[in-house]
């Protein structure tokens, strides 16, 4: 018998904050997580796009395994290149 992964699955806009909880067996990948949680169609704007996740705010790989405990996060793409912005308010 395979072990459970108690995990989490995150992605944040604006205007919601969405925390799933999951339990997945053992071996899990983020992907698995991601597919498992039905985030994409909670949050349509992520289908078919290239997701770029992490865990615990560290960026990391569709196939990355999992481990109890862990929070795997999507993240959102950049609106502004912090670089270009701090250039341009140094400018003014």
């Amino acid at each position: 018998m395979s072990e459970l992964l108690a995990i989490e699955v995150a992605y944040a806009t604006p205007g919601q904050h969405i925390l799933l909880a999951l339990q997945l067996p053992s071996p899990a990948t983020v992907a698995m997580a991601i597919e498992a949680s039905k985030i994409v169609s909670r949050c349509p704007e992520l289908a078919g796009s290239t997701l770029t996740v992490g865990i615990f705010g560290r960026v990391t790989a569709l196939e990355q395994p999992l481990k109890t405990g862990d929070r795997v996060e999507i993240y959102r793409p950049l609106i502004h290149d912090p670089k270009e912005a701090r250039r341009q308010r140094a400018a003014k």
